[in-house]
This record gives C-alpha cells, structure tokens and sequence, in this order.
C-alpha cells in the first residue's frame, strides 16, 4: 500500500516549522560534518531512531534508499512497514539535491512539488557505517545505519555528539527493525 499524504505532510512540517519557529534563542548554528562523498552515501540505509512525527507514525522496519539519477539529483525510496513487522507496506519517493557543494552534507528533499525541507547530514561514520540526519531547526533527527541493529556503545557516542550540538535527545523513539538480515520490506 503506498500512502501518498506522507509526503506531503512531511514537508509540510519541515517547511512550515522551519519558517515559524527559527533559529532557537542562544544555540548556535546546526553544525553538518566537513565533507560527504555522496557516492558511498549512496544504497540502503536502517532507520535506528527518530524524533516522532505524525507522517511516520506506526512505522517499523523504516529504510532509505538512496540512488544516484541521470541527472545528478539523487532518488529517494523511503519505505516501512505500518503497524508492525506484517502491516503494509508505505512508501514515498522523493529527489534530494546538494545546496551546499563545499561539503555535500546540506541538502534539500522533494516529496511533492513545490515543497523541500532541508537533509543535513550532522554525523557520518568515517567508513559511511552510520549516519545521522537533522534539520537547522532541530525538530527532526533521524540515526540511520547500513545494518538494522546499531551496537548500543556506538549509539551512546552519538546520543553524546546530539547533546553537544543541542538536540533534546530525549525526544528520540527507537525504530523497530526485524531480528534477521531479510528484509520484511521485500515480502
């Protein structure tokens, strides 16, 4: 089953609250990392946590696949399984593209025209094993990885790095995934 308003209330939340609520009193800038090659960014990343939002609501077994198009941009497939390992399955496509070329880890996602909300890319394991993902506004943050489970050491090491750069970490819900390598997205 896809579902086609998840889109468009994503960016809808990130466009709107981006406008709204701005830069928030005395926290400095949102920092990004110094540079992403975005072709080993490329592929299939597990969603490991998320600050909740309405337009993932019910969501487990959440990915991202990211692929590069002919054009430069690149394809964006998120997918998850709503209400559990079974449910049916959500997805949404959308094209992101680099605004920031100095370091590649600013950019801007389209699910619906003519809505973009900003993908910055505020940590990167140096082998590309682990990301993580944010908004300048910090109301959004995703922890993704190239394997469904994150080593709960490493995942502390982040929670640290989130708290130096000022998100309420205490807002994040951890994303189910299935125990196996098999993906239930595939079924």
């Amino acid at each position: 089953m896809t579902l086609k308003l998840t889109p468009i209330l994503f960016l809808a939340l990130v466009v709107f609250s981006g406008c709204a609520s701005g830069m928030k009193q005395n926290i400095p800038p949102l920092q990004v990392v110094p540079r992403v090659d975005l072709n080993r960014y490329l592929g299939t990343w597990y969603e490991i946590a998320r600050f909740p939002h309405h337009f993932q609501e019910g969501c487990v077994a959440t990915q991202a696949t990211y692929t590069l198009l002919e054009d430069g941009r690149i394809g964006v497939l998120n997918q998850c399984r709503k209400g559990g390992f079974e449910g049916n399955l959500s997805t949404a496509k959308g094209k992101a593209w680099v605004v920031e070329k100095e370091t590649n880890a600013k950019l801007k996602v389209r699910f619906f025209w003519p809505f973009s909300g900003d993908y910055w890319i505020i940590d990167l394991g140096k082998n590309y094993d682990y990301a993580v993902v944010g908004h300048p506004n910090r109301n959004y943050l995703w922890i993704l990885s190239r394997t469904p489970h994150m080593e709960e050491t490493l995942y502390q090491e982040i929670l640290q790095r989130l708290r130096q750069q000022h998100y309420d970490i205490t807002k994040l819900v951890k994303t189910s995934q299935p125990k196996s390598l098999s993906s239930v997205l595939n079924r």
